[in-house]
């Protein structure tokens, strides 16, 4: 076979074999493995159901990404990645300690907005020991919540807010953003349909005013 018969022979990277499947795009993959994990929760999502779900191969999690895991982690990482950088810019502004409060708080619930199946997800990963809430408290939770101990600190000190312990106050400001993914029970509750980008924008205002008013006051 001469060098010319070879090369033209040899499939061009990223273009599938004669029969075989096409990948879908790493967005692609990433954003159905965040619907997966969100959908069924951790366990159900077994490797075959996500094989099937994006449409690859039964193998091809553990090949590309070494494992469920590992899939795991990358879609997670992925769907923090805008939200770390919003929270680093709220962080570095130059705001008081009651003003920073109330920018994260407000910008947690219009996180929820931008992500609701990530909110699912935490959820649920919330609920049970795992060496993925580990990786959530670490990469997510303490990121977001360190910063904020000292200003939280010392407003509780200048009895601007409720002297509470830290997870009180932790779960006083997560819970809520219930609100915002499971729409089922609030559609139940009264809240109109459609549920549009500006309704769900608008309830998590609504959210944020009314926690960060209850712990600071209308003028904290």
């Amino acid at each position: 076979m001469t060098a010319e018969r070879s090369v033209a022979g040899a499939r061009r990277p990223g273009r599938p074999a004669a029969g075989a499947r096409a990948v879908p795009a790493e967005a692609e993959i990433l954003r159905g493995g965040m619907e997966a994990f969100a959908e069924l929760g951790y366990d159900r999502a077994s490797a075959r159901e996500l094989a099937r779900r994006l449409g690859v191969s039964h193998n091809f999690i553990n090949d590309r990404y070494g494992s469920k895991a590992s899939f795991w982690r990358a879609v997670v990482d992925t769907a923090l990645e805008e939200d770390q950088r919003a929270r680093e810019r709220l962080l570095a502004a130059d705001l008081d300690d009651a003003e920073l409060v109330r920018a994260v708080i407000g910008h947690f619930y219009q996180a929820a907005v931008e992500a609701p199946l990530l909110g699912r997800l935490l959820a649920d990963e919330f609920g049970r020991e795992s060496e993925r809430l580990d990786y959530l408290y670490e990469k997510y939770v303490w990121p977001t919540l360190g910063p904020l101990v000292p200003a939280l600190e010392r407003l509780m000190a200048a009895r601007r807010m409720p002297t509470v312990p830290l997870d009180v106050l932790f779960f006083a400001v997560i819970s809520p953003v219930s609100g915002l993914v499971q729409l089922p029970l609030a559609h139940r509750l009264g809240r109109p349909r459609p549920v549009t980008r500006e309704s769900q924008e608008r309830t998590a205002r609504e959210l944020a005013e009314l926690i960060t008013d209850g712990l600071l006051g209308r003028c904290g």
